[in-house]
């Protein structure tokens, strides 16, 4: 009798140890991490709300200093381009058909953003030579001035890679607008996770300009 008490009193300090084991471990597992990743919806939620403080945030101040060129050499920068309304589309490019696609060339074949005093600028981070393969597939994107941000320079400077619409954050712009007037003061931004075609409200944003 003696032995079955001590065998039951066994097993059952056994049981408990493993439980224990098994409960604290498993807390232990899911844990949160010590930094949060990147793929961490609550991080990626911070990073967004971050961005989209920064382009608020713009709003009535200098832009930050840009020069990009086109696929021609063509040299578009915040100093040359004062005296004229100035509108960056932050586009995702390539990889965004064909929504991206069509708002640039709405926008260039749109005659209210074909004037003298206004110029629109597609900001690309692709490789000048992939673009080729876009205009390919749509002949009419050959219509839009395209410039290209080597290394996303400039649109870490605007903190474009981490907008919501930014459909692979750190890396590649999504569908964002900034509008200048001629001074360089930004007037208009809009981060468009909708990816949709935004002529008419940029256009009734540039008439408040003149």
């Amino acid at each position: 009798m003696k032995n079955n008490t001590k065998i039951i009193v066994f097993v059952a300090v056994a049981v408990f140890i493993v439980a224990a084991l098994f409960y604290f471990g498993g807390r232990n597992k899911t844990s949160a991490p010590a930094g949060a990743s990147a793929a961490d919806p609550m991080h990626a939620n911070a990073e967004q709300n971050t961005s989209l403080a920064f382009l608020n945030g713009l709003m009535g101040k200098q832009s930050p200093p840009f020069s990009l060129a086109d696929r021609n050499g063509n040299t578009y920068s915040s100093d040359s381009l004062r005296g004229k309304n100035v509108i960056l589309f932050f586009s995702e490019g390539l990889m965004c058909y064909p929504a991206c696609w069509n708002q640039i060339v709405a926008l260039a074949k749109d005659d209210r953003f074909r004037t003298a005093d206004t110029v629109v600028l597609t900001v690309l981070v692709d490789a000048k030579e992939d673009w080729q393969k876009a205009i390919d597939k749509m002949p009419e994107l050959a219509q839009a001035t395209v410039v290209f941000d080597t290394g996303a320079a400039v649109s870490n400077k605007f903190n474009m890679l981490g907008m919501p619409s930014s459909m692979h954050p750190g890396s590649l712009p999504g569908h964002t607008f900034v509008l200048m007037d001629k001074g360089g003061i930004v007037r208009y931004v809009l981060d468009d996770p909708q990816m949709g075609i935004r002529n008419d409200q940029l256009a009734a944003e540039v008439a408040k300009l003149k």
